[in-house]
């Protein structure tokens, strides 16, 4: 049985936050509280309220302010000696270098950050730096790596009735299996994430769960409409708790639903629009993968051959740069089927 969800990222005196807070309102109130603990003296506090002020920047897309606000929270941390405090604000800089595509830095802010959780002994924040590590390794396309580890967190995350972090790792696994094929095994567990959410009030998880629904849909299913329909819930949830990269990648999952039914015209627009939020928040995976569709569609529309080689070219180099396994074998097919000498393939 799972109780509503909550968010262990908000502590101190913003405890009392929900998980479907905005992020405008947790910026503020967690600004504020941080600057009233460092004026009264009270370090831990101080860090503890500047984790929800990382995380808002962070989830905002405001790289450079998520940037110096987990810094400080782990500075401010390790002053007052509160391992816990440190392993938190590591957990929100690892989880910020994996959403900037710098993953080597990822892993290394993650793995310190389990390691300080278990010398707390806060079993929380261990929890979510492994499953960090976790998700780090499966947008990499590490799936025999991770797989095992996501399912660990799955079954801990249930034994405890942790519903915000059994439907992250449900999603995870699902994720998994519609990349390597098994299309029927995604949709069970990603319509249980849905409903783990959607019972726990956590309307971030139910959003990405809608977009692995309609994501199966489309590609297992051709049911165009019902994918678009899923879509369209989750982007109002998105939009109204202003989740600039959910929103975005709603955005290039709707181009997708959309090539994959012959409507390339409109898939163009998506995809263009999804580019554009993704550099404004510096992302390079959902960029990569935005801008990977977009070549695709205006090949589609006609573009010349060579400028659509030219372009997958670029994206595989910037794939093997990154380290995006499965994308790179994404760009791969792509090069295969708009060859320059070749047919475009119906």
């Amino acid at each position: 049985m799972y109780g509503k969800a909550f968010a262990p990222e908000y502590q101190g005196a913003l405890t009392t936050l929900s998980v479907n807070a905005p992020l405008a309102d947790v910026l503020a109130a967690g600004t504020e509280q941080m600057q009233e603990a460092v004026r009264a003296g009270r370090t831990a506090e101080a860090a503890r309220t500047g984790l929800a002020v990382a995380e808002a920047h962070r989830r905002l897309g405001q790289v450079r302010e998520a940037e110096r606000a987990w810094k400080a929270s782990y500075r401010t941390a390790r002053e007052a000696g509160d391992l816990a405090g440190m392993a938190w604000a590591l957990w929100s800089g690892g989880t910020l270098a994996r959403q900037r595509g710098a993953f080597p830095l990822a892993r290394r802010l993650l793995a310190l950050a389990a390691e300080l959780g278990e010398q707390a002994g806060d079993v929380v924040v261990r929890g979510y730096s492994l499953a960090g590590l976790a998700e780090t390794g499966r947008i990499q396309g590490d799936y025999e790596a991770v797989g095992r580890l996501h399912e660990q967190l799955l079954d801990e995350a249930r034994k405890r009735g942790e519903a915000r972090h059994t439907v992250w790792a449900l999603e995870g696994i699902a994720q998994m299996r519609r990349n390597t094929g098994q299309y029927n095994s995604a949709h069970a567990l990603f319509a249980e994430a849905a409903e783990i959410s959607a019972r726990a009030d956590d309307r971030r998880g139910h959003a990405w769960a809608l977009r692995g629904l309609a994501d199966v849909v489309s590609v297992r299913d051709g049911d165009t409409e019902r994918a678009l329909s899923l879509l369209s819930q989750a982007e109002a949830t998105c939009r109204e708790m202003k989740l600039k990269s959910a929103l975005a990648y709603n955005l290039k999952m709707r181009g997708n639903v959309l090539y994959r039914a012959g409507r390339y015209a409109e898939a163009r627009d998506l995809y263009r629009d999804a580019l554009a939020e993704f550099r404004e928040m510096t992302e390079p995976r959902g960029e990569t993968l935005a801008r990977l569709g977009l070549a695709k569609a205006l090949a589609r529309l006609g573009c010349d051959r060579a400028a659509t080689a030219a372009e997958l070219a670029e994206l595989a180099r910037l794939t093997e740069r990154i380290g995006l396994r499965h994308a790179r074998e994404m760009v791969a097919r792509a090069q295969a089927e708009f060859a320059p000498d070749g047919e475009v393939s119906a």
